[in-house]
């Protein structure tokens, strides 16, 4: 993400000569070229944001913090949370912090901000974002891609270890690209995976530093022998939009990026939150309100317990006690399944006015 935003730094000197060549109707941006709109705005050029975060989450850093923020929040959110936000936001190589980056898209964007949301989602925090910048929120949905329907022949293993499995039998546990767990966290984890007694496919990722290092030595000895047939590991990479539309999938270990919250939604996969950094936290909260998951509690001093992270899991997967948040995700999937086309159809009308005034 850094050299990302050095890249994008660096190419705004040249930007307004690409705008004079293209002369765009509309331009949309993100968080990470906050200069952009003003350059459009030179050439009478409409820009609007697209955000990649939700609405929970722009109108807590964005928009409360700085308008409102003697105001209780709608979402419950601790302290502690927000404070590790706003120190793990980095700085560009410009020296704006990313939060400050954030506000400045929202305030800079022409009458609309689209959010990579759905009211099915989020209603109230729509609603609550647009009323605290002035300016329509358009949600413009998940924006999941269905799963190809040819297999790669890096996936067929994996495929074939889960049509073995029952029905919503197996819990899919990954924390994404970004995050990297520590040795301690894997061990913690892995002996919840196996108090828990459930099946589960498990995404293991290392940085580029330990490249080489092997699953073995990080896993507690005996791990892989004792859970045996149960559990299957995935070093690197794995096909999760076909692992969470399997049949047999019935929880998901997730870090709750939001990207892969929306994907959980998508597929009807109630979610065990363990969120590790940046804007997580609020996105397991805004899962456990929704009621499409449930968080895995931590001790006083942010400390996870394995088993909590096994009692979370059967919760969720097995016990009679998890069946509302099952329950809840089918509905949401099949809700938000019906307003998609509508959310793009409202998007492109949006567009479309913009570009003709």
């Amino acid at each position: 993400m850094a050299t990302l935003k050095r890249a994008f730094d660096m190419a705004s000197p040249n930007f307004s000569n690409i705008l004079r060549t293209l002369m765009p109707d509309l331009l949309i941006y993100d968080f990470l070229q906050p200069w952009a709109p003003s350059l459009a705005l030179l050439q009478n050029i409409p820009a609007i944001e697209f955000s990649i975060m939700n609405a929970a989450l722009l109108s807590s850093i964005c928009a409360h913090d700085l308008n409102n923020p003697t105001a209780k929040f709608p979402l419950h959110l601790r302290d502690s949370d927000i404070r590790k936000f706003h120190n793990q936001c980095e700085f560009s190589s410009n020296g704006i912090k990313d939060g400050d980056c954030i506000q400045q898209c929202c305030a800079r964007s022409c009458k609309i901000i689209l959010v990579k949301t759905s009211r099915e989602i989020e209603a109230k925090y729509v609603d609550y974002l647009s009323d605290l910048v002035k300016k329509k929120i358009v949600p413009v949905g998940p924006l999941v891609q269905d799963p190809m329907d040819q297999t790669l022949d890096e996936e067929t293993w994996i495929m074939k270890w889960l049509n073995k499995r029952e029905r919503s039998s197996v819990v899919y546990v990954s924390f994404g690209s970004e995050y990297f767990l520590s040795k301690e966290e894997i061990e913690l984890i892995a002996h919840g995976l196996e108090l828990s007694k459930v099946s589960f496919i498990w995404v293991i990722r290392f940085p580029k530093e330990e490249k080489g290092t092997r699953v073995e030595e990080v896993l507690p000895e005996g791990f892989l022998e004792r859970v045996g047939e149960k559990g299957m590991i995935v070093e690197g990479w794995a096909p999760q939009s076909k692992i969470l539309n399997h049949y047999s999938v019935g929880g998901f270990v997730s870090h709750c990026g939001w990207s892969s919250v929306l994907e959980s939604i998508k597929f009807g996969v109630p979610i065990i939150a363990l969120p590790m950094l940046y804007d997580q936290p609020i996105n397991a909260r805004l899962v456990e309100e929704v009621g499409v998951g449930v968080e895995v509690k931590r001790t006083a001093e942010g400390s996870l317990q394995s088993e909590e992270v096994a009692k979370m899991i059967r919760d969720v997967v097995v016990e009679k006690i998890g069946e509302g948040v099952r329950k809840k995700a089918l509905e949401l999937r099949d809700n938000m399944k019906k307003k998609e086309d509508g959310e793009i159809d409202g998007l492109v009308e949006e567009l479309m006015q913009l570009c003709t005034r």
